[in-house]
């Protein structure tokens, strides 16, 4: 890829971007099945669609856009309705599963007939590229050995910044405000379809990305970094091309957090956030990358454990009929798929999840898919309780399934060889020169001599640009043009959570202050730190530490690139879109 776009291009793809292109497809999904249950004898014989791919035929290079069709949902629904009350509660529960052996994930399905898996951190092998293949493939196995013939879903945190659960050999990625910064919805599509492709290669079918919360600032504790930018508008263009990029990897992307978490202060990891803002003010910020990737046929939304003070006081979104059903499907006209953020976070057990009621309540209020429970043996009683009494209808549970089913049949193409893994550097490296932002100093020449002197950051860091700064001929020393490094920023997700370890995989606490010498400050998390930077001094923001980042910005450092990214953020006095080389 070349290092620059032509202006003409750059403004065509943007304003292509605004626009809320792609008409939504229509997947409403009947119910109509007894109440009783029927032996379980598996999909039908007149389905097409194997455990990995889908109907439309194993020889696709890129997958359809959008929702699945009406048909592809009927063949779905009339594939689950087969299932005992039992295996569709399973089928409807994407677990946790401990470890990291190759048949832990197949257990979890198996056990309690999960529809899928989560992979965490901690269940990454020390060898990617030959140990998860081993276990998502065992998954697969699994799903075919319980009688059905559609795909597993592999699902996966995999943002780019602090919350990327699997790291090299897999190409690293900034935080999702590099996307913001970069603006440009082909570019982001490209990055994304790479990533994707990756991540397909590894056997995963579903990610939990892109992050479409709309960020208010330094005090965002939870989103930040993750967040494409303060500005709406931003935030869609940023979101349109991830979702577009990932799907044409034939992943499921599924963006991030409805009804927005990035204007509430408190970490659902920890406990349940209030919304208190009106939903017409919401309207007009938060839910904009929302609407707008309805419109363009987003297939999945992830909800928050958000409480949204004007629809419904009493309990957190994920559990709230008015919101998930009243707001997000009738009024945005969401028809895809609803998958709950993590069940087993602060905000739903410590108070909803008595016996696995929380996931009872999930889907009582139309989400389709409850991720990580604290516990999937309970919550799959619970909701076979649920249609026992009445409280919850087999018909519920054969149209949420079918939606999985239906959805992740949709998106399936072949997956490359492992050997595409690790083979999107030099994107990344176009990726972080273009996003990286300039705030004061010169484009138009070196930002450092012959030689610098590196401070802050951490030892890793240090080491990745010394690295990349000798490649460029550049000294690093105790002499020479002073290069702080700022790590961190205010990143402070989730540092316990139930299962499964913390939402933020990296170092990012709050207490990164900027250094009061002069020359050139690089903030590797969040800019805002810049805003503070001594007279005379320039700031860089990079959104993200990886080595693609590190290579970008010796570049910029060295003269041989300008930073070609724009502020998706206020920082002081700079507004949204400043730059000194815009």
């Amino acid at each position: 890829m070349t290092t620059t776009m032509s202006a003409t291009t750059t403004l065509r793809v943007r304003l292509t971007a605004l626009a809320a292109t792609g008409a939504l497809a229509l997947a409403g999904c009947s119910g109509g099945s007894p109440d009783g249950d029927k032996p379980s004898t598996g999909a039908s014989s007149s389905s097409k669609s194997g455990s990995g791919s889908s109907s439309q035929g194993q020889n696709r290079t890129s997958a359809d856009a959008g929702l699945p069709t009406e048909a592809e949902l009927a063949q779905a629904k009339k594939d689950v309705e087969k299932l005992t009350t039992k295996q569709l509660a399973g089928q409807v529960i994407v677990g946790y599963y401990p470890g990291s052996q190759s048949e832990a994930a197949a257990a979890a399905i198996r056990k309690d007939g999960l529809g899928g898996v989560i992979i965490m951190g901690d269940n990454v092998p020390q060898d990617v590229t030959a140990g998860l293949p081993a276990i998502t493939s065992a998954a697969q196995q699994a799903m075919k050995d319980t009688g059905r013939s559609w795909p597993a879903v592999i699902g996966i945190d995999q943002e780019g910044g602090p919350v990327a659960r699997i790291k090299a050999p897999v190409t690293q990625l900034p935080g999702g405000m590099a996307y913001g910064a970069a603006d440009d919805a082909e570019l982001a599509a490209k990055i994304s379809k790479g990533q994707g492709q990756e991540l397909r290669a590894l056997g995963v079918t579903m990610v939990f990305a892109p992050d479409a919360d709309v960020t208010v600032g330094p005090q965002d504790p939870t989103i930040a970094v993750r967040s494409p930018g303060s500005d709406p508008q931003r935030v869609s263009r940023a979101v349109n091309g991830q979702v577009k990029g990932f799907q044409e990897a034939g992943l499921v992307p599924v963006i991030k957090h409805f009804p927005g978490h990035g204007s509430v202060t408190t970490d659902t990891h920890v406990d349940y956030a209030v919304q208190s803002q009106p939903v017409s003010a919401l309207t007009k910020r938060d839910w904009v990358p929302f609407a707008n990737a309805v419109k363009a046929g987003a297939p999945a939304v992830m909800t928050a454990h958000i409480v949204l003070k004007d629809v419904d006081p009493n309990v957190p979104s994920t559990l709230s009929h008015k919101v998930l059903t009243g707001e997000l499907r009738d009024k945005l006209g969401f028809k895809g798929l609803v998958v709950t953020d993590g069940m087993n976070m602060g905000a739903i057990v410590k108070k909803f999840d008595k016996g696995g009621a929380a996931a009872v309540s999930a889907l009582k209020a139309g989400a389709d898919v409850v991720l990580m429970p604290a516990n999937a043996t309970a919550s799959v009683a619970a909701i076979e309780k649920a249609v026992a009494s009445g409280e919850l209808t087999r018909e519920r549970l054969v149209e949420s399934a079918a939606r999985i089913v239906a959805t992740t049949r949709h998106q399936q193409v072949k997956a490359p060889a492992t050997n595409v893994v690790g083979a999107h550097g030099e994107d990344a490296e176009h990726f972080a020169r273009e996003s990286i932002t300039q705030l004061g100093g010169s484009c138009d020449r070196p930002l450092v001599g012959k030689s610098v002197r590196l401070d802050g950051g951490s030892t890793s860091d240090r080491a990745e640009l010394t690295k990349a700064l000798s490649a460029r001929g550049i000294t690093v020393g105790s002499s020479g043009t002073r290069v702080s490094l700022i790590a961190g920023g205010s990143y402070n997700a989730g540092k316990a959570s139930a299962d499964g370890g913390s939402e933020a995989d990296s170092a990012g606490g709050s207490g990164a202050g900027s250094s009061t010498k002069a020359g050139v400050q690089v903030a590797l998390d969040t800019p805002y730190v810049l805003a503070s930077r001594p007279a005379g001094a320039v700031g860089l923001a990079t959104y993200g530490d990886t080595p693609s980042t590190f290579a970008a910005l010796a570049d910029i450092l060295a003269g041989k690139a300008k930073a070609g990214g724009t502020l998706p953020v206020a920082v002081g006095d700079n507004e949204v879109g400043d730059s000194a080389c815009s």
